[in-house]
């Protein structure tokens, strides 16, 4: 198997460490990573402080394929993420004349583009352009860093823009099986189907329902046969307990 092409996604904004705002990037985002082969394998979540995002952003360009953050580049006093990504290529931020353009057509009467609003406009130089089509303030990507809007919508519709940028490898796909089985019961002989299917990844997963304690099973692989064969085994594996499959999502097909 092909080392996989992986990805990290930093969210910055102290309102996400406060739980005033709940994300609703991250799962987006791994969705529609998997589906052009690329895997988000981290995620950070970071406040609006200068040195910390400068640090992060040169770590994990360092480390994944490809990185992408969400949050602070609004017209807003703690908005400094375009900042802090150039200080971290060591380049200058500069006003983008085409981000200027981009702004200056948003805004119907000249004098509602201020001073704050201006600020969309300046990115690092260097850097290429990532429309927004719904707002026109633009992101922007430096090397493998892909800076993007915190709102989900503006954050979506620019990601739409750009994945065809992206280069991945061969998606994963993933089949799910459930009972109503804790998951000590079942943990020596997931062991061993992990051990046997080495090249997926078993997750467990305890739910309760109707006052009852089960747990949902999900293989996930590059191979069909492989993640199929695995939950073959995880659907025999809860029968021979005893117990109901009431969950199966079906055979995995690439």
């Amino acid at each position: 198997m092909s080392d996989p092409v992986r990805a990290c996604l930093i969210i910055i904004g102290n309102e996400i460490l406060s739980g005033r705002t709940h994300d609703k990037n991250l799962p987006y985002l791994a969705e529609e990573l998997n589906k052009i082969g690329v895997r988000l394998a981290e995620t950070r979540v970071i406040p609006d402080i200068e040195d910390t995002i400068i640090a992060t952003v040169n770590e994990c360009r360092a480390k994944f394929d490809y990185v992408f953050t969400t949050g602070g580049i609004g017209p807003t006093h703690d908005d400094i993420t375009s900042e802090c990504v150039a200080k971290a290529f060591g380049v200058a931020i500069e006003l983008n004349a085409e981000a200027h353009d981009l702004l200056k057509s948003h805004y119907e009467k000249p004098e509602d583009l201020n001073e704050a609003r201006l600020r969309m406009a300046h990115v690092p130089v260097g850097a290429e352009l990532v429309q927004n089509p719904i707002s026109k303030a633009p992101g922007f990507r430096m090397e493998n860093v892909y800076v993007m809007a915190g709102v989900p919508m503006i954050m979506q519709a620019m990601f739409q823009g750009i994945k065809h940028q992206l280069i991945g490898g061969k998606p994963m796909v993933s089949r799910s099986v459930g009972g109503y089985i804790p998951e000590g019961t079942i943990a020596k002989v997931l062991a061993e189907i992990q051990g046997d299917f080495p090249e997926t990844d078993i997750g467990s997963y305890p739910f309760l329902r109707e006052g009852k304690l089960g747990t949902t099973l999900v293989v996930r692989g590059e191979n069909p046969d492989d993640v199929n064969q695995a939950a073959e085994r995880i659907r025999l594996a809860i029968t021979d307990n005893g117990r109901d499959v009431i969950e199966d999502t079906g055979p995995a097909v690439a």
